[in-house]
């Protein structure tokens, strides 16, 4: 081989390593980012509990559609549908001067006459719970209105749901005047009339319905002031170079006290206050990603971070952390944080949502429906 072709032999050895070691160099570069072990402690104690995927668990959850993603600056109002063309023998604008039905109710998880229609039930004699348990409907929804039916516990004087091997001496039943699917219609309430009349009939009582189309229009009037105080936050944490692996997006998320959600894709912060609350904050990425037969390598470009207003209480100073919780994952995953569109946001953007949302706590309160209260969960569901 003479001198010329072994320079020629060794030049291209050379070029073909070169672009071996960058294709690799890429690859790697390109590649998601996964999970990384925790080491091992000194002294020989053992490794440190590594920070896999959490064990799923169920998530405290609410009812209701999916939550609407606004952007910042916006505490917009979602569309329930109302129709106000709708012809009403009741004047929608005076809803706001109709009083409240007077019940010997207290503030309580069961039925409230702030937020539902109540039908009184006086039976002709004591019924026993195994016997209105029998009577219940099979259904507990009138439409798209949660149905529920109380009784007067003999014994305790309290309003429960039925129960075997209790008496109940009176009966009460309601249905809600409004949630995120909309207000209390005509049809739903004829609904709620025929399953509360059927059960009437078979514990012997005489039901007391209130009147059809004041309550209907007191469901617009509530819809209506639910929809201009619904605040649903969302953001995106984009990558700004190398994607993110599902067990690398759980491992940091896992530092700051996230866990697993109830479907695959979904973590949620739990709220500090009390156990089986709506979660705090929410996180999600791809489904498909957190389905995939090889997670390590499906790529994750963003992540959502979101927040239900009406659902956490304004004492858990919820944005606050949300802000807390976006710019520690931007530094540890080098992203960068976004709006809807995708377009950056600077911090001094967040600033007038907390004040923005400051106003709004303060008007669900003065509404006795403070944010993250049984009742204001109940509507805004």
């Amino acid at each position: 081989m003479s001198t010329l072709q072994l320079s020629l032999a060794i030049i291209g050895g050379l070029l073909l390593a070169g672009i071996v070691a960058y294709n690799t160099w890429t690859s790697r570069r390109n590649a998601p980012k996964r999970a990384v072990p925790q080491e091992t402690e000194r002294g020989g104690a053992g490794p440190v509990d590594r920070l896999a995927e959490p064990a799923l668990r169920q998530e405290p959850g609410f009812e209701g559609g999916a939550p609407a993603e606004l952007t910042p600056g916006e505490l917009q109002a979602l569309d329930r549908g109302t129709d106000p063309s709708a012809e009403h023998a009741v004047d929608p604008t005076e809803a706001l001067q109709m009083p409240v039905p007077s019940f010997s109710v207290e503030r309580r998880p069961g039925l409230d006459p702030l937020i539902d229609v109540i039908a009184p039930l006086q039976p002709e004699h004591v019924v026993s719970g195994d016997a209105a348990l029998a009577a219940l409907p099979p259904t507990r929804r009138a439409g798209s209105k949660p149905f529920a039916i109380e009784g007067l516990n003999e014994a305790t004087q309290q309003w429960e749901t039925p129960a075997p091997g209790q008496r109940y001496q009176a009966f009460q039943a309601g249905v809600q005047l409004a949630n995120r699917m909309g207000a209390l219609n005509e049809i739903e309430f004829s609904e709620f009339v025929v399953k509360v009349q059927a059960f009437a009939d078979a514990i012997n009582a005489a039901p007391d319905f209130p009147d059809m189309l004041q309550e209907v229009a007191r469901a617009r009037e509530l819809d209506q002031f639910a929809s201009d105080h619904d605040a649903q936050l969302a953001f995106m944490l984009r990558a700004r170079q190398a994607a993110w692996s599902p067990g690398y997006v759980q491992q940091n998320a896992g530092r700051l006290g996230f866990v697993a959600g109830a479907m695959p894709g979904r973590l949620v912060l739990p709220a500090t206050s009390a156990a089986g609350l709506p979660p705090l904050l929410t996180l999600g990425y791809d489904t498909a990603a957190a389905l995939a037969d090889d997670p390590d390598q499906s790529a994750i470009r963003d992540i959502t971070l979101s927040l239900d207003v009406a659902q956490v209480h304004r004492s858990e100073q919820p944005f606050a952390r949300l802000r807390e919780v976006a710019k520690a994952l931007c530094d540890a995953m080098d992203g960068v944080l976004c709006d809807q569109n995708g377009h950056p946001l600077p911090a001094m953007a967040m600033d007038p949502i907390t004040a923005d949302l400051e106003l709004l706590y303060d008007q669900l309160d003065g509404r006795d429906l403070s944010a993250g209260s049984v009742l204001a969960r109940r509507l805004f569901s």
